[in-house]
């Protein structure tokens, strides 16, 4: 038993030190491939992905993105306790338990993690310290708008952009980064190039708040 806790600590140890390791590596270049692409790629997806500078990828877009996900992103340090104390004053009050993730918190899952579960809730706390410390914003919401799953097979901004709309992320409309934002809660379920009523709403509302909303942090 005890010779198999040294092995576990051992491994464990290794795991932390690759993933600084490689958060210290995509400072500089691009994150090839993650665990999710590769999940999805096994269960018969395609695999569409082009990663662009954060130039590229419009202000709207960056905008829409934190108005939508994660409004305090230029200021917090990676987890956003207003809004993890609003959702468990909402779970406490019987509304269900939903989620308070950030953007840092969310680049880290998709870098390195898998879709769901409370483990992996727990986990994800270390990478997303290591992001807020070795990385700008600029570099996480580069990064996130690069990798996140933008529908079935379909990764990053300029993809989807390409996909939904024809065109490349740096010429997006407002509308259109709204629609792109509002389908992030759930890729695989909607879609920006044929919005439900829903998604028209949560659209309208997302594009209201871009204005209050940066495009990048200073």
């Amino acid at each position: 038993m005890r010779r198999f806790a040294v092995l576990l600590l051992r491994v464990i140890v290794v795991l932390l030190v690759v993933v600084a390791a490689l958060i210290l590596a995509y400072r500089f270049a691009p994150a090839p491939l993650t665990p999710l692409m590769v999940l999805r790629s096994i269960e018969g997806e395609g695999l569409a992905k082009q990663w662009v500078d954060y130039e590229q990828l419009s202000p709207a877009l960056r905008r829409a993105v934190i108005a939508s996900e994660d409004a305090r992103f230029c200021t917090h340090h990676g987890f956003d306790w207003t809004e993890i104390d609003a959702a468990l004053s909402d779970y406490q009050a019987g509304e269900g338990l939903r989620g308070a993730s950030t953007i840092t918190q969310q680049t880290a899952k998709n870098l390195f993690l898998w879709p769901g579960g409370w483990l992996r809730k727990i986990v994800e706390v270390y990478p997303t310290v290591l992001l807020e410390l070795m990385w700008p914003k600029r570099r996480i919401l580069e990064t996130y708008l690069n990798i996140v799953e933008w529908g079935p097979g379909l990764y990053g901004g300029e993809a989807a952009s390409r996909a939904y709309f024809g065109r490349p992320a740096r010429l997006l409309t407002a509308p259109e980064a709204a629609l792109l934002a509002a389908v992030l809660p759930n890729p695989r379920r909607w879609s920006p190039a044929k919005p439900t009523e829903y998604i028209r709403t949560r659209a309208a509302t997302i594009q209201a708040r871009m204005g209050a909303a940066p495009a990048d942090c200073r």
